[in-house]
């Protein structure tokens, strides 16, 4: 842990929860020591100006496919947790052990491999290799061994993939009900929390007879219903949206306007500038519009929302790691949540979902994961990307450009 010993001074803080106009944040080995209305320190220590910016916890996104140099570039935008969706185990045991022992990476927190079906989704987008590589789920009987090896893989948590193709108009096997219901049973059995990948409307009503925890994408082939909405309530479920990589599958949306922000550019190489200019505009019914409807119900319901982006590899079009966030965000207050929910979304929702109680909140005690901004993203959300610094567990990370490609700005490139 860092020896490092800070304050910063006059800032408007952002706690995770609530705005303090005026605060000082003192941050002594790595941890939030004490966050004050005034600065009264005669010690020798280094002194941070907050006037006319905000600090915000660190974000956490809780969509992500994590493979090196994800979690670099996680943190270069102040993403200082990736919460994995589907990562293979040889990928994650490095990433791991590398976020524990370095604060110039975001940590990680992951599911392993998702629980499927032989042709599956993510079949359809990746081809023969997963099946050829990964374990999947055949029948009933394989449910409690596919979870138990798992956990034994150090799975956080476990998820599951109920998707038939029809939001993009394709035909694709899926998990059953009762696999699916057991699957969920025995993560719960192992003390993890279940969350399912869907697509459909149909998709979260069967992910939420099975009981899971959580929906790590907002359905998007038809306008939410009253039943669902009432249903995802009851169940006390999440839902992260995910709304960039809809919008990127299921219509014209992308991330060029990231790509060529003066704020970003510098920082994002030329292959992954490419990848966020880009989008699958798979086909229909899928429609970003009823994404969008939904998580604005969902949202006004009382169901938690996540905020999420599903940034994976290069050629996974349409997201990147890190700055894919300050978009998502961006999403989600246009599909109703204001400034200060959406924050939410990225900080103390997560942590207070996911159990991690370290973190997604700035309070004494808790770990100096932080972003300060100019400006003021509890009015204006795209100011979260006007980053002024960086600090994972109180060491201030150095956003210097990593090679010589990243000044030319991009346009919309043939898909």
């Amino acid at each position: 842990m860092t020896r490092t010993e800070f304050v910063i001074r006059d800032v408007r803080v952002f706690d995770g929860e609530k705005v303090v106009e005026r605060s000082t944040v003192h941050v002594r080995s790595g941890l939030i020591e004490a966050v004050t209305a005034e600065f009264d320190s005669t010690d020798e220590i280094e002194v941070v100006d907050g006037r006319g910016k905000t600090l915000l916890p660190g974000l956490i996104d809780s969509h992500t496919h994590a493979q090196p140099p994800s979690l670099k570039d996680a943190l270069l935008f102040g993403v200082t947790t990736e919460l994995d969706m589907f990562s293979c185990p040889e990928w994650m045991d490095g990433q791991r052990r590398d976020a524990a022992e370095r604060n110039d990476l975001a940590d990680v927190r992951s599911a392993s491999i998702g629980a499927t079906v032989l042709g599956g989704h993510p079949s359809m987008m990746i081809g023969t290799y997963f099946a050829e590589q990964y374990p999947v789920v055949k029948s009933l009987d394989d449910a409690s061994a596919f979870v138990a090896a798992r956990v034994a893989e150090g799975a956080d948590y476990i998820k599951l993939l109920i998707d038939d193709g029809t939001a993009l108009g394709h035909d694709v096997p899926t998990l059953g009900e009762d696999v699916a219901r057991a699957i969920a049973n025995a993560a719960h059995d192992h003390g993890k929390m279940a969350v399912a990948h869907v697509t459909s409307l149909a998709g979260a009503e069967q992910a939420l007879r099975a009981g899971v925890d959580g929906l790590v994408h907002m359905f998007f082939d038809r306008p939410p219903t009253d039943e669902i909405i009432a249903k995802a309530l009851d169940a006390g479920v999440f839902i992260t949206p995910t709304l960039s990589t809809v919008g990127s599958l299921a219509s014209d949306i992308d991330g060029t306007h990231l790509a060529n922000d003066d704020r970003a550019r510098p920082l994002i190489p030329a292959s992954w500038r490419e990848n966020l200019c880009q989008c699958w505009q798979l086909g229909s019914p899928g429609s970003i519009g009823h994404a969008i409807e939904a998580t604005r119900r969902m949202h006004e319901a009382g169901v938690d929302i996540l905020a999420g982006t599903d940034a994976a590899g290069i050629g996974v079009v349409g997201t990147a790691h890190g700055v894919s966030m300050h978009g998502e965000l961006e999403l989600l207050v246009r599909a109703g949540l204001s400034p200060v929910q959406a924050l939410r979304a990225a900080t103390s929702l997560p942590a207070r979902r996911f159990g991690l109680s370290d973190r997604g909140r700035i309070a004494p005690g808790l770990q100096a994961d932080l972003l300060l901004v100019e400006g003021d993203p509890t009015e204006e959300i795209t100011a979260t990307l006007s980053i002024a610094g960086i600090w994972r567990r109180g060491d201030k990370l150095s956003r210097v450009p990593r090679d010589s490609d990243r000044s030319s700005k991009i346009g919309q490139p043939a898909v």
